[in-house]
């Protein structure tokens, strides 16, 4: 049974135990989480690549960021639409997940939605039946109890301030180096 701790919607901070992959210094955003499994988005690892290189029927000049690690063919989206986007799926206060595509296309090319309102994803993070619950308690990931506009523009700074923002034994995190085998 998965732990009652992590719920969609919740922000994973990668410990740095999580070293030398993707997650490294990594803010997730857990989309989904039931006995079947886990998905998420990575929130502050932008890749610096304009959404046009990837679909060249969006006119803008939006990044995309790094999703994680699963099926990076596919570009995903988070937004705060979904009057605009139809079939959205309500992951949080202001956040949905997906919907209807020729309504993300018409609302970019229109200009009805700021770029403040919907990110870009390559790729996704995901867990197998347990998976994620078990490196939960291994300790490789913490809940952050902030509360925080994913839209804004995230990079590793979120981790670090997530991590201040716990205090406590987590303030050690902040000056270990990003491989603590260097250390």
């Amino acid at each position: 049974m998965p732990i009652q701790n992590i719920k969609k919607g919740d922000l994973l901070l990668a410990k740095p135990t999580l070293s030398n992959d993707i997650f490294n210094r990594s803010v997730v955003l857990i989309t989904e989480h039931n006995l079947n499994g886990s998905v998420g988005f990575i929130v502050n690892k932008p890749s610096h690549i304009p959404l046009s290189i990837f679909v060249s029927q969006i006119e803008s000049d939006s990044i995309v960021f790094e999703g994680g690690p699963v099926d990076k063919e596919n570009i995903y989206y988070l937004h705060k639409r979904p009057d605009l986007i139809d079939h959205s799926e309500w992951i949080a206060e202001d956040i949905y997940w997906s919907g209807d595509y020729d309504d993300v296309k018409k609302a970019i090319n229109e200009n009805l939605i700021d770029e403040s309102e919907i990110r870009f994803y390559l790729g996704y993070s995901g867990w197998e039946k347990n998976q994620l619950d078990q490196e939960y308690m291994n300790n490789a990931w913490v809940r952050s109890n902030s509360d925080i506009d994913i839209f804004d523009f995230w990079e590793v700074d979120l981790w670090r301030k997530l991590m201040k923002k716990l205090g406590g034994e987590h303030l050690l995190w902040l000056n270990t180096p990003a491989d603590p085998s260097m250390n």
